[in-house]
């Protein structure tokens, strides 16, 4: 029952093109927990975040819910599971474009990759996956459902979010440092040249006097 309410309010939220609030998907989640936590499949020795209904005999634990990540970077979305036998794992990708399925799988078995991922993901038997150089498009809710043969199940949320590197503010800082340094040097190089201009004046203007003195000391001689 509570799978359900989940996958609705996720699929509700994507057809309509608005994901719900992180707080919001946590406040369910905690409700999810509390009522894992009253059942008596749950025990207080894990640490780990366990996520879904309490099925018999399937745990789901997921060690980081949240993981924030930059273009073109791998990341590993890990979980990990304990059940009776092998079961099916599922990942679907929840976004503001709709709900997506990427990969499912039996352990020991060829998984069946969406065509919208092919070569991007690698599947891990204990129900981790992995994506290679993620871009700003795959932020979104990563949801897992671990299904066994008898029919229980758990699932898992993952939220994932991507930021882009602001190369184009790097090489913009980068421009205008290098034209500072430009003009810098122009105005080095014209102080340098308005010091040598004026040094010549002044040693010219001095040669003039000098040239002048001597001049009137010799008109002196000749009159006396």
């Amino acid at each position: 029952m509570v799978k359900t309410s989940l996958d609705l309010h996720l699929c509700s939220a994507a057809y309509f093109g608005k994901l719900p609030n992180p707080g919001d998907l946590n406040l369910h989640l905690c409700e999810v927990g509390m009522m894992i936590h009253s059942s008596p499949s749950w025990h207080p020795g894990a640490s780990a975040l366990l996520l879904g209904k309490s099925g018999q005999g399937v745990s789901l634990f997921i060690p980081q819910s949240a993981i924030n990540a930059t273009v073109e970077e791998d990341i590993l979305l890990s979980v990990e599971y304990s059940c009776h036998g092998i079961p099916t794992i599922e990942w679907k990708y929840t976004s503001n474009w709709g709900v997506q399925k990427i990969v499912e799988w039996k352990p020991g078995t060829q998984a069946n990759i969406s065509q919208s991922h092919k070569d991007r993901v690698c599947t891990f038997d204990n129900g981790s996956i992995q994506l290679f150089s993620v871009g700003v498009r795959d932020s979104g809710y990563y949801v897992i459902t671990v299904t066994e043969s008898l029919g229980s199940s758990q699932f898992g949320t993952i939220v994932l979010h991507v930021s882009e590197i602001l190369y184009e503010d790097l090489h913009f800082v980068a421009v205008f440092l290098a034209f500072l340094a430009a003009v810098a040097a122009v105005l080095i190089s014209l102080m340098w040249v308005c010091n040598k201009c004026a040094y010549k004046f002044q040693r010219k203007r001095r040669h003039k006097l000098k040239e002048s003195t001597t001049e009137e000391i010799e008109l002196q001689d000749v009159e006396c």
